[in-house]
């Protein structure tokens, strides 16, 4: 794992020194998942369930945790001018943070842009747990990122792999 941004290091089926069953790549663990995600085995539906309520359930609690704050600014009579500055803040960076961690479900995240969203994320987290509560209802968050290059790795070490027929050395040459 990558410590700037919690993403691994390496692709989904990268033979990385650690050969899977028949020498071939080994499939990226996801979080809460490990590698159930390849065969939907190992209580593959329950961990998906439990990721989506457990998603959800924390959407709502920061969204109560969120109030008491706003009740708080209301009571510091702050302004209505700050109060609403406050709301566009938390509304717009969760609208990012939600759109963010969508796209990082399709595509590899670049490493130097979540770095420079590390702030605008922290602070719209309703966002991303609302994504990963959404995204785990339909499969496990990243997998069909995963599920490709576990594919494509697994098709390019078969055309490494694959013996040719015949003897190379009785091949007929051209004059």
């Amino acid at each position: 794992m990558s410590d700037d941004n919690g993403t691994p290091g390496t692709p989904a089926g990268s033979a990385d020194g650690a050969a899977g069953p028949a020498g071939g790549p080994r499939p990226e663990p996801l979080r809460f998942f490990g590698n159930s995600w390849v065969h939907h085995d190992h209580g593959y539906p329950a961990r998906r369930a439990a990721v989506a309520a457990g998603s959800l359930v924390a959407a709502v609690a920061s969204c109560l945790v969120l109030r008491f704050a706003y009740e708080g600014i209301r009571i510091a009579d702050s302004g209505p001018f700050v109060t609403g500055l406050i709301i566009a803040m938390f509304a717009i960076c969760s609208a990012l943070a939600f759109r963010n961690t969508w796209d990082g479900f399709g595509k590899r995240p670049d490493p130097q842009r979540q770095a420079s969203l590390r702030g605008l994320l922290a602070i719209g987290f309703v966002g991303s747990l609302l994504a990963y509560f959404f995204r785990s209802l339909t499969e496990a968050p990243g997998e069909k990122l995963h599920r490709e290059e576990y594919q494509r790795a697994r098709e390019e070490h078969e055309r490494r792999t694959t013996r040719r027929t015949g003897d190379p050395s009785r091949k007929k040459r051209r004059r």
